[in-house]
């Protein structure tokens, strides 16, 4: 069974940092291009960024360039998600999914290109 579990979320000032962290059990990440999204109330999953499997390479969504390092762990085994200068709009739950083709960068926003997710991890940013 394939489980994805996000973790590392909770409140942070804003111009802060966070670091997420993404574990999984029943796959190897390195199979698997590697995608974080979030999502708001009332508002639709986005994606955050990802690393690609082919390339090894992170992409960021626009909102995310600058503030945001994704990195896969040397033994494969976990993936993070660093968030710096934190803003209000950061607020919502992280989730991390992944995709079995190798590249993810035309993909990034598309949700539906993920195939396992996992639970998230609630974000508050205080402002």
């Amino acid at each position: 069974e394939v489980q994805l579990q996000a973790s590392g979320g909770g409140l942070v000032q804003a111009g802060g940092s966070l670091r997420l962290s993404c574990a999984a059990s029943g796959l190897n990440f390195a199979d698997y291009s590697i995608g974080w999204f979030r999502q708001a109330p009332g508002k639709e999953r986005e994606g955050v960024a990802c690393i690609s499997k082919g390339d090894g390479k992170s992409y960021y969504n626009d909102f995310a360039k600058g503030r945001a390092t994704m990195t896969l762990d040397n033994d494969k085994k976990a993936v993070s998600l660093q968030l710096d200068n934190m803003r209000p709009e950061d607020a919502a739950e992280y989730y991390c999914a992944v995709r079995q083709e190798p590249w993810c960068r035309l993909v990034i926003t598309k949700r539906t290109e993920y195939v396992y997710w996992g639970q998230g991890t609630q974000v508050t940013v205080s402002s």
